[in-house]
């Protein structure tokens, strides 16, 4: 596909929950319909805010600070467990003081916010931390770790517990969770623009094998984890139940965020 001029410049989630969305720009008849690079999650919204990107896989708590227009239909969700968003802690959860967290993903830290304040009274402290468990564990009462390092984490082994925060926000709200969603200035997200990201997912979506095979094998996954997370946690489409979620995660993240500037 030849590109769209001037060249659109798109920033994509360097973790595996993406590739259903990207596959047809880096294989499919998208590829190179876009200029695009791989972050993680909150560098890539840096990236969009700072104009050194058009478009990028924004985290959902980005909403409530950019008046971002969104492509319709897609993003990245779960509609119960999610498997790579994992609270793991020594204490209860309405005991957690201190939380040690990966902060490459900002919904996630807003989620386990909420979560631990809304659903068990807990308002711990975030102590951020690299994406090493055991060092988070020594160095706070739990740790939040997402995407590929929590997806290589069987929680059934670890010495203590660990939460799923998809299951957890489903469990609270009855809701559906949006974690990212392809997002940029008003002016970049145009029907054909939109078009391209939706045939994308589509091929994605008809190649899931190729995935597993091609991206999630040499991952380090094996197809048993990988299929399991690309067809039953992960949800790419977007629909009423998943934009009701989104708005209520924003409510109350944005209602948390005022409450910590008081």
């Amino acid at each position: 596909m030849s590109p769209i001029a001037p060249p659109i410049r798109v920033c994509a989630v360097s973790f595996l929950n993406t590739s259903p969305l990207v596959w047809g720009l880096l294989h499919g008849p998208q590829q190179g319909a876009f200029d695009l690079s791989f972050r993680l999650p909150a560098v890539c919204a840096d990236e969009v805010a700072m104009g050194r990107a058009d478009i990028g896989i924004i985290p959902a708590v980005e909403l409530n600070s950019h008046d971002y227009a969104q492509v319709a239909g897609l993003g990245i969700a779960s509609r119960g467990p999610v498997r790579s968003i994992l609270l793991a802690t020594r204490k209860p959860l309405g005991e957690i003081r201190t939380l040690a967290a990966d902060t490459s993903s900002r919904t996630s830290v807003q989620l386990a916010r909420i979560i631990l304040e809304r659903r068990y009274g807990a308002r711990p402290s975030i102590v951020p931390h690299a994406p090493d468990l055991d060092r988070m564990m020594a160095a706070a009462d739990a740790a939040l770790i997402i995407g590929d390092p929590a997806l290589r984490i069987d929680p059934a082994a670890l010495p203590y517990p660990a939460y799923d925060l998809g299951a957890e926000w489903t469990d609270m709200t009855g809701l559906p969770m949006v974690f990212a969603v392809w997002a940029g200035p008003k002016e970049m997200i145009r029907p054909e623009v939109e078009a391209i990201f939706q045939a994308s997912h589509a091929y994605g979506r008809e190649h899931i094998e190729d995935i597993i095979r091609l991206d999630a094998v040499p991952r380090g996954f094996t197809p048993e984890i990988a299929r399991a997370y690309l067809t039953r946690h992960i949800i790419c489409d977007l629909g009423p139940a998943e934009y009701e979620g989104l708005a209520l995660y924003l409510r109350y993240a944005k209602s948390a965020a005022e409450s910590r500037a008081v």
